[in-house]
C-alpha cells in the first residue's frame, strides 16, 4: 500500500488526514467509534483566552448543499483545554494544531502567548474569520491590511509554527494570503465557512445565521489552494467541502500538503477513516509509492 507519512512543520505525520476545527469537540467524543490516532494530527476546537458560551440554538441547519452552523465558537478556553484535554493526546501520542481567535488583536496575542511548545503541538492556527470588536465588528481576515498586522504581531510571541485559517469573504484570497506571507506566515489552511443565512417561511424570521459548509465550497476551495499553492511558498492545508476520499485527492493534487475533513463526519461519523483507506488505496492502484507523488501534480 502507498506510504502516507509526510512531514510538516519538520515533524512527522502518519498520513495527512486531519478534522476541522470543531467537528470533532475535545477529541473524546469520537472514541467510541474510531480513535483519534488514526488521525495525521488533530486540530482542535477554536480555542480563546477565557471560556466563551457561545450562541443560543438552533445551533447547526442542513441545507441541501452543505450544512450552516452557527456555534458562536463556544470553548473551555486555553487554560482548561490542557489541563482538562491535552493529557489524553499525549496518551494517545497524537499530534495536534491549535486552533485559536480573539475578539481584538491583544486577545490572540496573549492565546498565542500561553501556549508553549511541545513535541505533539504541530502548530497553531489563528482563526481569521472573528469580528474584530474594536473596528466595527469586520472580520479580521477581510483586509490585507489587517492580516498583515495581526499575523506579525503573533509571530513575535511564540516560537510554534503558525498557520492562518483564510475566510472566502473577500475580494482576493490570493492578495490575502501575500499579506499573511510577508507577515511571516508558516502556513495556509483554506478556507473557512461562507457566511449563510435561512428563513423560515412559515415564522417569517432568521431562522439561523452563521456559516455554510460541505459541498458547495468545494470548487471555491479547491481554487484558492490551486492558485495560493502555486504562488506563496508555504505549506497548504486544503479544507472545504471533502465528503470522500476522491474529494480529498483532489486536494492534494491542487497542492494541499494536508486536508481537514468537517461536514462530511456530520453525515457519516466514519467518514475520516474511510478517507485515510481510500487515499492508500488509490496510491496503490494508481502506482504511487507515497502521498508527496500525488502533491501538486494538477495541472493546467
Amino acid at each position: 500500500m502507498g506510504n502516507l507519512s509526510l512531514k510538516l512543520f519538520g515533524k512527522t505525520l502518519k498520513n495527512p488526514v486531519m478534522n476541522a476545527s470543531g467537528t470533532l469537540g475535545y477529541g473524546r467524543e469520537i472514541e467510541p467509534l474510531w480513535g483519534v490516532e488514526r488521525l495525521g494530527a488533530y486540530v482542535t476546537k477554536g480555542l480563546s483566552l477565557k471560556p466563551h458560551h457561545g450562541n443560543p440554538t438552533p445551533r447547526v441547519w442542513e441545507e441541501r448543499c452543505g450544512m450552516i452552523n452557527s456555534i458562536g465558537l463556544q470553548n473551555i478556553g486555553i487554560e482548561r483545554f490542557f489541563d482538562e484535554h491535552f493529557p489524553f493526546f499525549r496518551q494517545k501520542k497524537t499530534p495536534i494544531i491549535v486552533n485559536f481567535f480573539g475578539f481584538t488583536e491583544d486577545e490572540y496575542i496573549a492565546c498565542a502567548e500561553r501556549i508553549k511548545p511541545h513535541r505533539l503541538i504541530i502548530a497553531l492556527e489563528m482563526n481569521l474569520s472573528c469580528p474584530n470588536v474594536k473596528k466595527g465588528g469586520i472580520s479580521f481576515g477581510k483586509e490585507a491590511s489587517t492580516v498583515y498586522n495581526i499575523v506579525k504581531h503573533v509571530k513575535r510571541v511564540t516560537k510554534i509554527p503558525l498557520l492562518a485559517k483564510l475566510t472566502p469573504e473577500v475580494k482576493n484570497i490570493v492578495e490575502i494570503a501575500q499579506a499573511a506571507y510577508e507577515a511571516g506566515i508558516d502556513g495556509l489552511t483554506l478556507l473557512n465557512t461562507i457566511p449563510a443565512v435561512v428563513i423560515d417561511t412559515e415564522k417569517k424570521n432568521v431562522a439561523i445565521k452563521g456559516g455554510l459548509s460541505g459541498p458547495l465550497l468545494k470548487p471555491i476551495a479547491l481554487k484558492a489552494v490551486h492558485e495560493i499553492s502555486k504562488t506563496i511558498p508555504v505549506p497548504v492545508i486544503g479544507t472545504g467541502g471533502i465528503m470522500n476520499h476522491m474529494d480529498a485527492i483532489a486536494f492534494l493534487m491542487a497542492g494541499a500538503k494536508a486536508i481537514q475533513v468537517g461536514t462530511a463526519t456530520f453525515v457519516d461519523p466514519y467518514t475520516i477513516p474511510k478517507i485515510i483507506e481510500g487515499i492508500s488505496e488509490y496510491l496503490d492502484v494508481h502506482g504511487y509509492p507515497k502521498i508527496e507523488d500525488i502533491i501538486g501534480i494538477a495541472h493546467g
